[in-house]
């Protein structure tokens, strides 16, 4: 039934026959939403499945090509950002809109100042944050440096900066991506607080657990297309992991026991001290075997991102190195090397933040395809690359890997997230390396690709090489390692089995504290465990 325009039974948000299409790809084929006011609401999808397509035409950044939005019972013609903005509509996006060298409190009015003298401005906006601070949950210092905060209290910031425009519905997209578990169970509770107050939330994410936890209602989108709309009461991660995909997902890590065989890797005695005289590695000692994966669990922040670095060949420049790291018995400097070199040496690497160190964004997907191996000899043609070689190479890998659409001549930045990633682990994977190094393998990517990417991940390590996974999702460390060994301010804090650790006993870990060595009475839980709420920059 169509709603009453003005009424407040009206729905937050009614989208009525959205389509939108770029060139000859289809984005979304005539959407229909209804978005209660006052619930949250999850949209799920594959990635590429116009998910974030929708809501940018809600947000404004886009028009659609035909369709009817209405906001809160009214026809809205919503032309740009600030028309969006003006209706009530606030964004959070999955990376943040931030300016890095600026503070919180310049961020929040930046764009909704109250004239042309800041002070007045400046001052009416600490005192409101301070209210939105106390009332959401949303504690945040006005005057710290953006580029200072973790990244769970740069996320505070953007929500702080929606509710100081008044938004009332607010899309939130992949908000999780780049949380540890505790951030992420913060941000549900202030998400359930801002719902209580009266606010509209929509979600945008990969994650089922989450649309169970939090939402109220759910929408799947397949193919550009809306295929259904639930309440969350009334479906479950299978049925929904279905929808998605149009077949049916296994929702866990199918994989026979390791057979480890001789070791790949060794670590004795690494330590890093950066530029700033910071500790960032305090002695790790580690070893990895032929058909094993050990994965590396910890608060986001307390040296993993170092440690795939100096063993990738691109340590910090200028830091201070000790240790030695063999790579089947043969030594590998930790300076005077680059990461062609370790490349050539039997190193994949898939980094953890893809956009800024897997792909470069203005390029086409066969050249990203070929970076780190285009001196291949495959790819020669006798002094020239042969550029035709390597489109007919990505063609091949983005056919096998799922990449949405499978076109190798788009820019790496017109690709999903999720499908950005499936390049570059499709780049490294498929070279088939002696160890690969593979950090947040599957952030921001949906739930078919996540199936896809593990299983390739155990292929690899039944295939005899040894895998480093780095992970903040705990559930994918206990699903896909053989091993855990826990990093805590720049040291490996302890090992377990998958099969005998629990979520107790690791968060503690990653607080620092070893259960096994520590009284009951002494033990920190996960719950209260310093850093975990707050973040670990």
């Amino acid at each position: 039934m169509a709603s009453t325009p003005g009424t407040d039974t009206a729905p937050a948000i009614e989208l009525r026959g959205i389509s939108k299409a770029f060139g000859p790809v289809q984005a979304n084929k005539g959407i229909d939403l209804v978005v209660p006011r006052g619930t949250i609401h999850g949209i799920i999808g594959e990635n590429g499945a116009g998910k974030s397509t929708l809501m940018s035409i809600l947000y404004g950044f886009y028009r659609p090509d035909a369709g009817e939005i209405l906001i809160g019972g009214k026809p809205t013609a919503i032309t740009d950002s600030q028309t969006a903005i003006r209706s009530g509509i606030g964004m959070v996006f999955q990376h943040f809109k931030l300016v890095q060298n600026f503070t919180v409190l310049e961020n929040v009015i930046l764009g909704a100042e109250d004239g042309g003298l800041l002070r007045p401005s400046l001052s009416r906006a600490r005192g409101e944050l301070k209210r939105l601070a106390s009332e959401y949950e949303l504690q945040v210092d006005p005057d710290a440096l953006v580029e200072e905060l973790s990244v769970g209290h740069q996320q505070r910031v953007e929500i702080l900066k929606a509710l100081y425009r008044q938004a009332d519905i607010l899309i939130l997209d992949e908000p999780t991506g780049v949380l540890t578990p505790a951030e992420a169970d913060h941000l549900f509770r202030i998400l359930r607080g801002l719902r209580d107050e009266g606010k509209t939330i929509i979600l945008i994410t990969h994650k089922l657990r989450e649309i169970m936890e939090i939402t109220d209602n759910v929408s799947v989108m397949r193919r550009g297309e809306m295929v259904a709309s639930v309440k969350t009461r009334e479906t479950n991660p299978t049925q929904l992991a279905e929808l998605m995909v149009g077949r049916k997902v296994l929702l866990r890590v199918d994989k026979a026991p390791a057979q480890p065989g001789a070791p790949i890797l060794s670590v004795r005695g690494l330590r890093m001290v950066d530029t700033a005289g910071v500790e960032r590695l305090r002695g790790i000692d580690l070893d990895i075997h032929a058909g094993e994966i050990l994965g590396i669990a910890g608060v986001s922040g307390n040296g993993q991102t170092q440690l795939l670095e100096i063993l990738g060949g691109y340590p910090e420049k200028g830091a201070r190195l000790e240790g030695t790291v063999t790579l089947n018995g043969q030594p590998l400097p930790l300076t005077g090397s680059d990461a062609r070199a370790r490349r050539q040496a039997g190193v994949g690497h898939v980094p953890e933040d893809r956009q800024v160190e897997g792909l470069i964004m203005d390029f086409a997907a066969w050249e990203n395809v070929a970076f780190g191996y285009h001196d291949a000899p495959e790819f020669q043609n006798g002094l020239l690359m042969d550029n035709a070689a390597i489109r007919a190479d990505a063609a091949g890998k983005m056919q096998r890997f799922d990449v949405r659409p499978p076109n190798p001549e788009l820019a790496a930045k017109n690709f999903s997230g999720g499908n950005q990633q499936k390049i570059v682990v499709a780049r490294e994977v498929e070279r088939n390396p002696d160890l690969l190094l593979i950090g947040q393998p599957t952030r921001g990517v949906d739930i078919g690709a996540i199936e896809f990417i593990h299983k390739r991940i155990v292929e690899l390590r039944d295939a005899g090489k040894a895998v480093l996974l780095v992970s903040v999702e705990l559930d994918e460390i206990t699903a896909l390692s053989d091993r855990i060994a826990v990093m805590f301010d720049g040291r490996i804090m302890g090992e377990r089995l998958p099969d005998q650790a629990t979520v107790a006993d690791l968060g503690c870990l990653m607080a620092g504290v070893d259960p096994a060595t520590t009284a009951p009475e002494d033990a920190i839980t996960p719950a209260t465990a310093p850093g975990l709420d707050e973040g670990v920059r």
